[in-house]
């Protein structure tokens, strides 16, 4: 909005010109969603506890600390993340852009979603919210919606191709599997995002840190000479992404303040099903998406030991970890909840660094 407002004036007043400038205007995003944070968590957190008697439901079958320490807590703190990031996004970036509005999208889009999902646990006081089928094929439009939006604005050749990192010219065609494999992707991180939400600061701070990486991605992406240099795949328009992310760094940080131990509000599946969304239609705007897997490969480590868990006990009978996700079996293992955060974290930080390597190694 205010690029479309204000850079139009700087044949008049110099300083208006700072506003082509994407890095400028990504910074003011950061501190926008920041400030948006810090303003509206108190009040926002108080609503919440006065419509939540008893906050989040609390699985029985979880750790037993957890019953302690969690309860009364309340949930949908995502809201916070998605008023902070919105704001900051309209406000900063070129709406003209279509990739914003389909990032947009998959953000609202899985909001709603994990707000259904947040309210249905919350008014039969319950952990389980939508029933599965429903909450998937909701998941699947939505991201059908948005990557037949992809596919549609992307360059060719790579509207239906798979990049693959590590290699200069390597594009896997995916033709009709295009679509799909999008979708998988855009779903795929956000359950993955929304399992690892199991622990107060654990999934914010590896968004925080995966948007990070991305926000350099996308701008290298959209600009042809970084791209050309670094011998990556060239997408045009994909640069505006870099608003987005710096966007969502500031909202992760803002809600980090009242996320942190001990949590003073849950994000809910409205915040995990949303931020992980993004992550994934980011990464397929920029066809970066096997990247990703590595940025985020803690979401990855936390989505996979459930998926073995349960085909392990299903197959088998016997439980291959203590409990899942993964940080749970930590838990039961006798790690205090601070070291299990604080330790992913630090995982994060070199998958997210292995992740970035990629741009280079070629």
């Amino acid at each position: 909005m205010l690029y479309a407002l204000l850079y139009p004036l700087a044949d008049h007043i110099q300083a208006f010109n700072l506003f082509r400038y994407i890095t400028f205007r990504s910074g003011g995003a950061v501190v926008t969603a920041l400030l948006v944070s810090f303003a509206c968590g108190q009040p926002l957190i108080a609503w919440l506890r006065s419509k939540q008697t008893n906050g989040q439901p609390i699985r029985l079958d979880g750790p037993a600390g957890h019953l302690m320490r969690k309860k009364g807590t309340p949930t949908m703190g995502g809201f916070l993340i998605l008023l902070a990031l919105t704001v900051a996004t309209l406000l900063w970036a070129d709406l003209a852009n279509p990739y914003v509005w389909i990032v947009l999208l998959v953000t609202v889009g899985f909001g709603l979603i994990g707000f259904f999902d947040d309210y249905q646990k919350l008014t039969s006081a319950s952990h389980r919210g939508l029933a599965g089928t429903t909450r998937i094929a909701l998941e699947i439009l939505v991201g059908a919606i948005a990557s037949i939006a992809i596919y549609h604005f992307s360059p060719a050749p790579l509207a239906n191709t798979l990049a693959v990192p590590f290699f200069k010219n390597l594009l896997i065609p995916l033709d009709g599997l295009f679509v799909p494999f999008a979708v998988f992707v855009v779903i795929g991180a956000s359950n993955a995002v929304n399992l690892t939400d199991g622990l107060d600061g654990l999934a914010i701070v590896p968004t925080m840190i995966a948007a990070g990486c991305f926000a350099l991605i996308a701008y290298l992406v959209g600009n042809s000479i970084f791209a050309n240099y670094l011998e990556i795949h060239h997408v045009p328009g994909a640069g505006e992404l870099t608003v987005f992310c710096g966007a969502m760094v500031g909202a992760s940080l803002g809600f980090l303040w009242f996320n942190a131990p001990p949590a003073m509000v849950f994000m809910g599946d409205t915040g995990s099903l949303a931020i992980g969304g993004a992550l994934g239609a980011i990464s397929v705007v920029t066809k970066h998406e096997l990247v990703l897997a590595i940025i985020g490969g803690l979401f990855v480590l936390e989505a996979v030991s459930v998926i073995v868990q349960v085909a392990s006990f299903r197959i088998t009978g016997r439980r291959v970890f203590r409990m899942a996700p993964l940080h749970h079996h930590f838990e039961q293992k006798g790690w205090e909840e601070p070291t299990i955060v604080i330790r992913f974290w630090i995982i994060a930080s070199i998958l997210a660094i292995a992740g970035l390597a990629t741009l280079k190694l070629r």
